[in-house]
């Protein structure tokens, strides 16, 4: 691994403007390197995720951060629209779940996707944002 770190692509799906501004300022302060896209539905990620598949499959972003309650497309919609649509076959994208539920049900489900690495609790901060890809990296 190179001591040059090339820049980490990231969308960011969450209605909540608010959060994803905080989101993003953390992230950045994380990575240094990153580009960070967010849209506030599934519906607005999986037509983001569709132009830029339509340019390159490696254009795709490394990371997608998916809450699941939002209006339009929610987290769980959004799983199975990407899935149908076979919009990354081969597995570019990492998908975290990050979301303020604390059923376990909803847990278990996202771990039932296959598509999803992981269940973050928000609100994120900056060690888990580090600790998130930090993880990644030794993958």
């Amino acid at each position: 691994m190179s001591n040059n770190p090339r820049s980490v692509s990231i969308l960011l799906v969450d209605d909540d403007e608010i959060n994803n501004f905080i989101s993003i300022k953390l992230i950045k302060k994380a990575l240094v390197s990153s580009e960070i896209k967010a849209c506030l539905n599934g519906k607005f990620a999986i037509d983001e995720l569709l132009k830029t598949q339509a340019s390159g499959a490696e254009n795709l972003p490394d990371y997608i951060l998916l809450d699941i309650n939002m209006p339009l497309m929610n987290g769980w919609e959004f799983l199975d629209e990407y899935k149908r649509l076979n919009i990354d076959p081969a597995g570019k994208s990492k998908i975290f779940i990050i979301s303020s539920s604390v059923f376990s049900n909803d847990i278990n489900k996202a771990k039932s996707y296959t598509l999803v690495k992981d269940f973050i609790s928000k609100p994120l901060n900056i060690d888990k944002i580090r600790e998130l890809f930090e993880t990644e990296k030794h993958v």
